[in-house]
């Protein structure tokens, strides 16, 4: 296996959704409590990433498995039997992540404390649930909601919480204050996963997985899709008002009118090797303007 195949079983373009979010973590850890735990949260890094290529060759494996498509979406659509993957190979790979992050997992919890491994456990539950199991959380209009509360949320509350844990208050106010913080991020993940269910409702109804486009129909999906990019720069603009993040935030509105160009192929038409990678597009470019300005606020403050 070549580096280009492995990179797109793993979805290495995809990575960003995961690695913002704990950069983001990161910053508000020090913005907000000055504290940061380094040997813990590199650990953590490493299995973040490790157990996300865990989840995406997962999600390969059991939709090849359970594809009743065979002739389209098993042998020519799918990455392993498009390339003729050895599912020894597969196997291989899913334990080799699987059990090198758990490992990881573990040593941080036992460095910082229980409550890691419990959040750490969450998404586990929901990494190895998306995509297998009667009804996978992928095949259910569960799993925008499962995937952007996931790596839009938990991974920033997990990496808060290595940083500060000693510091660290357990309120109402501490976590509705997060899940603010957090909101965009949770939002855009969330809605790369409804561009990718929307570009492939009627491969993903050939094959049985019925998903929140299935039901609210591609014109509603496309509403929500607009309205949670709106509301993501809504969220910023909110946090800043209530002093939970520096001014320095609002620099975000500078990139509205690329973020407007970016989208519009994809209102027009929603082809997956076309347009679907106008939502990429606009989470990177969120997630990276986002993080850079939280330093930025760091470094003023």
């Amino acid at each position: 296996m070549n580096f280009r195949l492995f990179a797109e079983l793993i979805e290495l373009k995809a990575k960003t959704a995961s690695v913002f979010p704990f950069l983001l973590g990161l910053s508000y850890s020090l913005y907000h409590y000055h504290q940061a735990n380094l040997v813990p949260l590199l650990l953590y890094f490493v299995a973040m990433f490790l157990f996300n290529c865990f989840v995406d060759i997962w999600d390969n494996y059991n939709d090849y498995h359970k594809a009743v498509d065979t002739e389209g979406y098993k042998k020519n659509t799918n990455i392993i039997g498009r390339e003729e993957i050895s599912l020894r190979t597969i196997r291989l790979l899913l334990a080799g992540f699987f059990f090198s992050s758990l490992i990881l997992g573990l040593i941080v919890a036992s460095m910082t404390g229980w409550v890691v491994f419990w959040l750490g456990l969450i998404c586990y539950f929901v990494g190895i649930f998306y995509a297998a199991g009667p009804k996978p959380l992928s095949t259910l209009p569960v799993g925008e909601v499962a995937s952007g509360i996931t790596m839009g949320y938990l991974i920033f509350l997990i990496c808060l919480y290595i940083n500060a844990h000693t510091v660290l208050i357990w309120n109402i106010e501490t976590i509705l204050t997060t899940i603010l913080v957090a909101l965009p991020n949770t939002l855009l993940i969330a809605n790369m996963m409804l561009a990718n269910n929307t570009c492939d409702v009627e491969e993903d109804e050939a094959n049985q997985r019925f998903t929140v486009v299935h039901y609210i129909g591609k014109t509603a999906a496309l509403t929500w899709w607009k309205l949670a990019i709106i509301l993501s720069f809504l969220f910023i603009v909110l946090a800043v008002i209530l002093g939970i993040l520096s001014p320095v935030m609002l620099g975000m509105i500078v990139i509205v009118p690329l973020i407007i160009k970016i989208a519009r192929p994809y209102l027009v038409k929603q082809i997956k090797s076309e347009t679907f990678v106008s939502s990429v597009s606009i989470l990177m470019i969120f997630q990276f303007l986002q993080v850079v300005l939280m330093f930025i606020g760091l470094w003023l403050r």
